[in-house]
């Protein structure tokens, strides 16, 4: 049985207390432009940040645009992220997507979910991490942490990711939203994990419906 969707009040406490503790949470991918960052999100998938981090701590350093991407090839680019998941697969749409920024875009990266989704190798949740992160809009891009802990605690509970994203948008206060998705994610990743959540230090442990606390 889904648990019951946390009501307005509880929410804003909820997230009061989130605010209060990391008034600016950041995104734990390294980047120095919009292209960087893409790049880095697309290459995120199953696989770690600091996974990604290490593998493209040197890339970035020559290929930080497109063209400079295009220039270093894709079996320049594999060699540099061959440690990580699905490697050959990602080179492949990392150079394809390179193609039509330049070609398309005039080397810049689109600011609108439909254009960034469009592209190679980037799906809602990379393009929403990229409005959210880059454009600081409220786009919220759910992955495994924030799908478990919305499903456990209540506040964004769904029986998928699309469900999970609707609802942290119809439920989340306004002046949350910007800043939701990075809470939620880095409270799944450091609090409330996978098999032993750390329920002792949870700071919304009290408004948390869940039964099972480990305590």
């Amino acid at each position: 049985m889904m648990v019951q969707q946390c009501d307005y009040a509880t929410l804003s406490q909820m997230f009061q207390r989130f605010q209060a503790a990391n008034p600016e949470p950041q995104g734990e991918l390294h980047h120095t432009n919009a292209f960087t960052l893409l790049v880095a999100v697309a290459l995120s998938a199953q696989s770690t940040d600091v996974g990604v981090n290490r593998a493209t701590h040197d890339m970035f350093q020559i290929a930080d645009t497109p063209a400079k991407m295009l220039v270093l090839g894709e079996d320049a680019l594999i060699d540099h992220i061959k440690t990580i998941g699905l490697y050959r697969n990602k080179a492949r749409n990392v150079i394809r997507l390179c193609q039509i920024l330049v070609d398309d875009y005039d080397g810049q990266v689109p600011s609108s979910r439909a254009a960034l989704q469009s592209l190679p190798g980037v799906g809602r949740k990379t393009a929403n991490v990229v409005l959210n992160m880059w454009w600081r809009l409220p786009a919220q891009a759910v992955d495994t942490h924030i799908f478990r802990i919305g499903n456990r605690t209540g506040i964004c509970p769904g029986r998928d990711v699309n469900a999970v994203e609707r609802a942290i948008e119809d439920h989340i206060p306004a002046e949350y939203q910007l800043h939701a998705h990075h809470w939620l994610i880095l409270h799944g990743r450091y609090v409330c994990k996978a098999r032993k959540p750390m329920c002792g230090t949870c700071i919304i442990r009290d408004l948390c419906p869940f039964e099972d606390k480990n305590l």
